[in-house]
C-alpha cells in the first residue's frame, strides 16, 4: 500500500510551498487508495510553536486535505530516537563524536582557508573507547557514512542524480544534549510509518542521499523519492512575502475558495492536457508524477485571481451565501450574528457571481442590495442626477407605489412605459435609477436590482434621489 506524509514544521504558518507538497502527497495517496499521514517536525523547540501547529492544521482542513493518520508530532517520540541512536553505535554504525564547537568551527576555516571541503574531518571516527561516562565532556553521536563509491537518488521527477559518497558529511544524529537531529528523526519516523513514498521540495534533495544510507543502516527499504520543483515570484527569485501573501491562511482572507487556490496549486508543476479547471475528483483521477515538471514553478496572483472567478462562478448560491456572511461582517455591511433571508442572499448573489473575483469583492457588491442608504460616486451623480432625470424618476416612483407585483416581468413593462411616454432611450432612465439604487454606473440588469432591493427600499432612494436634484439645481 502507498503510504505517504506531509511533514511541515510549525515555524511558521502553513504556506503556499508547503501547502503544494501537501497537496501532491493528498492527491497521490488518494490516487493510488494509499495512506495519507501528517507528521509534526517539532524538535526545533527554539521555533517549534503550539499555536503554529494548529495554523497548520487549520490550513489543511481549510483546503481539505484530510489525512488518514495523524498527526503525530516528534517531541512525543525522543525515546523512540535514542533507542535507535544506540542501535546504531552498538552495531558500529554511529559513534560519539567528543569535538565542542569551537574545535569544528577552527578545523572548518583551516579547510577553508586550504582549498578543502569543510565537511567533518573525522577525528573522532576511529576512537575505539569512549571517554568514560561524560565526565570529560559531553558527546555527540555522528552516523559512519561510507567514503567511497556513489550514492544514486532515482527521483520519479528529476530521474537519476549521482552524489560522490567522498564529499558526505559524517553527520551528526543525536546531539551533546541529547536531542536528535532532523535527517535522523526523519528516517526513523518513515522507518516507523512504513513510509513508501517521499515527496518533497527539491530544497532536501542534498539531505536524500544521507538519509538513504540510515535507511540502510537501519534495516529498511528505502522509499522512492519525488522532489518537487520550487515555486518562484515573477521575478524569478524564490517566492516571498515581497512577491504578495504566502500564508494559505490569507487567502482565505482575502477571500478565496479553497478549491480554487488547491487547483491553482496543483498547476504550479502538473499539468493535465490543456485542461486548467479540475474538480477534485478529476485531480485525484488524473494525478501521477509522469507530468510534473522539472523546472520551478512560478507563482502568478492574477492567474488565481482569474481561477477563483471561475469558481465562484460555478458555485452554487446557495453556498456562497453561508461562505459571505462572515465578510460581509467584516466589511461592516451587516451586524456580528445579523441574520439575512437565505433565500433572498442566494438571489442577490446569483446576479453578482459573474462580477465578483473574491468573497470580499461579493460582498462590497451586495452591499447596495443590504444598505438601508447608499452614497453616491461624485461623477456618477454629475452626470445622471439632474434636471434631465428628476421628471422620469418622479413619474416612475409613483407607477412603482401603486404597483403590486414587484417582479421582474412587471418592472420592465413600467419602464418601457415610461420610455414610450417621455420618447427616451432607455438608458435615459435606466442609468439614473441605477445611480439611485446602487451609488454608481455599473450593477447587474435593472430589473433584478429593484426587485432584490424590494418596493419599499426603491421608493425611498427614489426619493432621495429626487430630492437631490432639488437641492442642487438653482
Amino acid at each position: 500500500m502507498v503510504r505517504v506524509r506531509f511533514a511541515p514544521s510549525p515555524t511558521g504558518h502553513l504556506h503556499i510551498g508547503g501547502a503544494r507538497t501537501a497537496l501532491f502527497n493528498y492527491l497521490f495517496a488518494r490516487h493510488n487508495n494509499g495512506k495519507f499521514i501528517l507528521r509534526i517536525e517539532d524538535t526545533d523547540r527554539t521555533r517549534s510553536t503550539d499555536e503554529y501547529i494548529e495554523a497548520i492544521i487549520e490550513g489543511m482542513k481549510w483546503l481539505g486535505l484530510e489525512w488518514d493518520e495523524g498527526p503525530f508530532r516528534q517531541t512525543d517520540r525522543f525515546d523512540v530516537y535514542k533507542d535507535y541512536v544506540d542501535k546504531l553505535l552498538k552495531q558500529g554504525k554511529a559513534y560519539y563524536c567528543y569535538c565542542t564547537p569551537e574545535e569544528l568551527e577552527q578545523r572548518r576555516q583551516e579547510a577553508l582557508g586550504q582549498g578543502k571541503s569543510p565537511k567533518y574531518d573525522g577525528r573522532c571516527r576511529n576512537i575505539v573507547q569512549e571517554f568514560e561516562g561524560s565526565k570529560v565532556r559531553n558527546a555527540a553521536v555522528r552516523f559512519r557514512m561510507p567514503q567511497e563509491g556513489q550514492t544514486i537518488v532515482d527521483d520519479l521527477i528529476r530521474g537519476k542524480v549521482i552524489f560522490e559518497n567522498d564529499l558526505l558529511d559524517d553527520l551528526i544524529i543525536l546531539r551533546s544534549d541529547g536531542t536528535p537531529t532532523y535527517n535522523f528523526t526523519v528516517v526513523v519516523d518513515d522507518v516507523d510509518m512504513d513510509i513508501t513514498h517521499v515527496i518533497r521540495g527539491d530544497d532536501h534533495l542534498n539531505n536524500t542521499p544521507k538519509q538513504m544510507h540510515i535507511y540502510k543502516a537501519l534495516g529498511h527499504e528505502t522509499p522512492l523519492f519525488a522532489h518537487l520543483p520550487m515555486i518562484l515570484g515573477a521575478d524569478k527569485t524564490r517566492l516571498s512575502k515581497r512577491h504578495g501573501a504566502t500564508s494559505v491562511m490569507a487567502y482565505k482572507e482575502m477571500g478565496y475558495l479553497p478549491d480554487a487556490l488547491v487547483n491553482y496549486l496543483v498547476r504550479l508543476g502538473w499539468s493535465c492536457g490543456d485542461q486548467e479547471v479540475f474538480t477534485r475528483e478529476e485531480l485525484i483521477k488524473y494525478f501521477s508524477f509522469e507530468n510534473v515538471g522539472k523546472a520551478a514553478a512560478v507563482f502568478n496572483p492574477e492567474k488565481l485571481l482569474w481561477l477563483n472567478s471561475q469558481y465562484i462562478i460555478k458555485s452554487n448560491p446557495e453556498e456562497l451565501g453561508e461562505l459571505v456572511m462572515l465578510f460581509l461582517e467584516n466589511a461592516g455591511i451587516i451586524q456580528k450574528g445579523q441574520d439575512i433571508d437565505r433565500k433572498w442572499l442566494s438571489r442577490a448573489i446569483e446576479t453578482l457571481q459573474e462580477r465578483a473575483k473574491t468573497l470580499v469583492e461579493l460582498a462590497n457588491s451586495l452591499r447596495y442590495y443590504i444598505a438601508e442608504d447608499v452614497q453616491y460616486d461624485a461623477k456618477a451623480k454629475a452626470k445622471f442626477l439632474n434636471e434631465k432625470s428628476k421628471d422620469l424618476l418622479a413619474e416612475l416612483k409613483e407607477n412603482l407605489i401603486s404597483l403590486t407585483d414587484f417582479s421582474t416581468a412587471e418592472l420592465e413593462k413600467v419602464f418601457k412605459s415610461i420610455i414610450e411616454k417621455y420618447n427616451v432611450k432607455l438608458g435615459a432612465l435606466a442609468q439614473p435609477v441605477r445611480v439611485a439604487m446602487t451609488g454608481g454606473t455599473e450593477s447587474p440588469g435593472i430589473f433584478e436590482v429593484l426587485e432584490i432591493v424590494g418596493k419599499e427600499k426603491t421608493i425611498k432612494r427614489l426619493e432621495k434621489a429626487i430630492a437631490t436634484i432639488a437641492t442642487v439645481q438653482p
